[in-house]
């Protein structure tokens, strides 16, 4: 729950996921103001609800205690195609999960 991005993990993620074509919208609680003048080509969210909007995949870089509380099924029905990778195993790999999402869990 800070906004520091030294070294954070998103940099090289971000940076990867554009490499290989992906068109990036971000949304981070405390990190944003911060992440701008590191990260081009992003689109940057008011919150998690709209950077969702529309998303083929959904990734979660960091475990925010706000990122907890998301009502994922809302989530899963504004997607596009409801993918997650979750990188902090924010969530766990239940049947409630699973049966929103296509869901990865690395952590």
């Amino acid at each position: 729950d800070t906004d520091d991005m030294r070294d954070a993990p998103s940099l090289s993620i971000i940076a990867g996921l554009q490499d290989a074509g992906a068109q990036i919208v971000a949304y981070d609680p405390e990190g944003m103001e911060q992440a701008r003048p590191l990260l081009q080509g992003v689109a940057y969210a008011e919150d998690a609800y709209a950077c969702a909007e529309g998303a083929d995949a959904l990734v979660i870089v960091t475990e925010w205690s706000a990122f907890r509380a998301l009502d994922l099924p809302r989530i899963g029905q504004i997607m596009t195609n409801p993918f997650m990778v979750d990188l902090r195993n924010v969530y766990r790999a239940d049947k409630t999960v699973r049966s929103i999402f296509n869901y990865i869990g690395i952590g």
